[in-house]
């Protein structure tokens, strides 16, 4: 038996982690496509400031129960 590197260049067989890895690697990128469309769907809206409803309680600062 000899310990010596074979001549011939045989590829190794695709692991399962090698399979994971580029499965991996195919789903996040469907997710950043389905991400950036999503994005384009509703982007328009994030500027759109005129119509939208705030809800906020203004409180008026030259009242004299103000605690300071």
């Amino acid at each position: 038996m000899s310990t010596l590197p074979s001549s011939e260049n045989r590829k190794q067989p695709t692991s399962v982690y090698t399979v994971m890895l580029l499965l991996s690697m195919l789903f996040m990128l469907i997710a950043v496509i389905a991400m950036y469309l999503e994005l384009q769907k509703w982007a328009p809206d994030y500027y759109r400031t005129n119509t939208a409803n705030v809800n906020a309680m203004v409180v008026p600062t030259d009242s004299p129960n103000h605690l300071a």
